[in-house]
């Protein structure tokens, strides 16, 4: 009995530690992602999903997925919300070079667009850079500097 109830709690845990990296597929074949090491969404939300050979990330924000709090840095925070988008692009088998949208928004166009560049630069390593708007916003979430969604081509492998 003890042996029992003992394979039913170890069963019960990793069914549970496994909730947290669930992923789940609609009817016509959306998926949503969740990969390891990624930021967690907490909510209403998801941070990506793959529709046939494109993937959807949502705006990431600068946030240290080890301790889920913002990085204090300014231009660290840019960076580590590249850094958060290209891993669940990555996820999916795309790269940075694969990615066909940007829109960047910022609480100040002025003192943080030059901050966007130099991260994209960086990352990037040259052009060809994708297509981008970055726009001035009043506010962002947990009144943010930074916040990016983008979208990549990742054809589905078969």
């Amino acid at each position: 009995m003890l042996t029992r109830l003992a394979l039913l709690c170890l069963a019960t845990v990793a069914m549970t530690s496994s909730l947290c990296f669930a992923q789940s597929t609609s009817p016509n074949g959306v998926k949503t992602l969740n990969p390891p090491g990624a930021i967690k969404a907490e909510g209403t939300w998801s941070l990506g999903a793959r529709a046939g050979d494109f993937v959807f990330v949502a705006g990431m924000q600068g946030i240290d997925p080890a301790t889920n709090s913002l990085v204090a840095d300014p231009q660290a925070r840019i960076l580590r919300a590249f850094h958060n988008l290209k891993l669940i692009a990555e996820s999916e088998g795309a790269s940075l070079k694969d990615c066909v949208r940007l829109t960047v928004y910022v609480s100040h166009l002025h003192r943080y667009a030059p901050m966007v560049d130099k991260a994209q630069a960086e990352l990037w390593g040259g052009p060809p850079y994708p297509p981008r708007t970055i726009v001035e916003v009043q506010r962002l979430f947990d009144d943010d500097i930074v916040e990016i969604d983008s979208v990549f081509y990742a054809p589905a492998k078969k």
